[in-house]
């Protein structure tokens, strides 16, 4: 029988980040009865297969995934081969349109292969909600559909607006939330995983549970992860995602161009640094050094240590010896941040904002050695920025008055 640590301790480990418990009692009282049996509570993760990479905003709730694995708890990743197909109308302020069955099939098969960077392979329960789905009859989706209003439908957030609008909505939208929701009843879930996005659909498992004669499981949320422009959620669309198969260097790169007040956001999300050690980083460690440890840590973690001290050692060839040669310009601004499109104007690497926005949109402007293309993205500039426009490299501080302000 499984020994599993007090339930206090497991508490504290799995509240690191997390968002919302819905609710903690009740998580309490699931772990202190799991404890006493000895019998794991199974944890469910559900993620649909809509695109074929995943990037590091991903990684936050599959590292919440890992830490219950950690404690001893059946990690369940469940890829939504058959909800993908319906598109999850999450923050859409439009029908999503549907993806092939071949299109989820080949995006499937890459997210079995990259969540095991961070889960452990033989401790993982993979499912398909395709398993259950297809063995529905018409009377099944007839007893599911009875189970939800449709005014309980518009409470959602998304829905009501479109509805408000006269925007249409999809009859195959109304039904994500269930058949996510049913994934649930099918896999009997005590815990169930989600971004704050996704708070809806995890109620709506919760409360079908219950009319399904099971226990309703708990809901945990973990919060959306911003970008590297520390603004907009991290995405490919945007920009501003750092893939999980990108390169150690190109990982690495990417990762010192946050802001040092994103990089503590970072740690507590991408790292299992306790919340005790964060803070007293913040007390102790130079910036600079902690953000080095950052990105040695997330390259470790999807690639493997070796990978990780070379990123760093050619970062700070790059940087520091080479790209970045011992006389290079420093540049004084007044403010602690600014676009990054105004910036180059300003510290004279572009001739104006067009030619600017000409520059980033070819790809020729990097900031502490990871590429940007959008011409808003926002740098924070109350620590030292390495700038560089083709072979011109500058050095820039902020919240200091410029010799051309002066």
């Amino acid at each position: 029988m499984p020994t599993f640590a007090p339930v206090d301790e497991q508490l504290t480990y799995i509240k690191k980040g997390s968002a919302e418990i819905v609710k903690e009692s009740e998580l309490r009282e699931k772990l202190e009865k799991s404890r006493k049996s000895g019998t794991p509570l199974r944890v469910k993760l559900g993620m649909d297969p809509t695109a074929p990479d995943l990037h590091l905003g991903h990684t936050v709730v599959l590292r919440k995934l890992k830490h219950f694995q950690d404690l001893g708890h059946t990690a369940i990743f469940l890829i939504g081969d058959f909800t993908g197909m319906i598109g999850d109308p999450t923050g859409r302020t439009v029908t999503r349109p549907p993806l092939s069955r071949e299109e989820v099939e080949r995006n499937a098969e890459t997210y079995k292969t990259q969540v095991f960077k961070v889960l452990d392979p033989k401790k993982t329960v993979v499912d398909f909600n395709r398993r259950w789905m297809d063995a529905f009859t018409a009377d099944d989706f007839v007893r599911l559909t009875s189970k939800y209003t449709v005014s309980q439908m518009l409470e959602r957030e998304e829905f009501h607006k479109r509805f408000q609008e006269e925007k249409p909505i999809s009859l195959h939208e109304l039904l994500y939330a269930l058949v996510m929701g049913y994934d649930s009843v099918a896999l009997q879930a005590d815990i169930e995983l989600g971004g704050t996005d996704q708070k809806f659909n995890l109620l709506v498992g919760r409360e079908l549970q219950r009319q399904y004669g099971q226990e309703s499981q708990v809901v945990l949320t973990m919060p959306i992860l911003e970008g590297l422009d520390g603004v907009r959620k991290m995405s490919k669309s945007y920009g501003n995602a750092v893939g999980i198969k990108e390169a150690p260097l190109d990982m690495y790169g990417k990762l010192m161009s946050i802001s040092d007040e994103m990089m503590w956001r970072y740690y507590e999300l991408l790292t299992d640094v306790q919340i005790a050690d964060i803070e007293r980083m913040k007390r102790e460690a130079h910036p600079m050094q902690a953000k080095k440890d950052l990105a040695a840590r997330v390259v470790k973690d999807f690639h493997f240590p070796e990978a990780a001290t070379k990123a760093a050692e050619d970062w700070a060839k790059q940087f520091q010896k080479g790209g970045v040669p011992e006389e290079v310009e420093q540049v004084d601004v007044a403010e602690t941040s600014m676009r990054v499109d105004k910036l180059l104007a300003r510290i004279g690497l572009a001739d104006s904002g067009t030619d600017a926005v000409r520059k980033l949109k070819q790809g020729a402007v990097k900031v502490n050695g990871a590429a940007v293309t959008d011409p808003t993205t926002k740098l924070d500039l109350s620590g030292e920025v390495v700038v560089q426009v083709g072979r011109k490299i500058k050095k820039v501080h902020g919240g200091r008055a410029s010799a051309a302000q002066s």
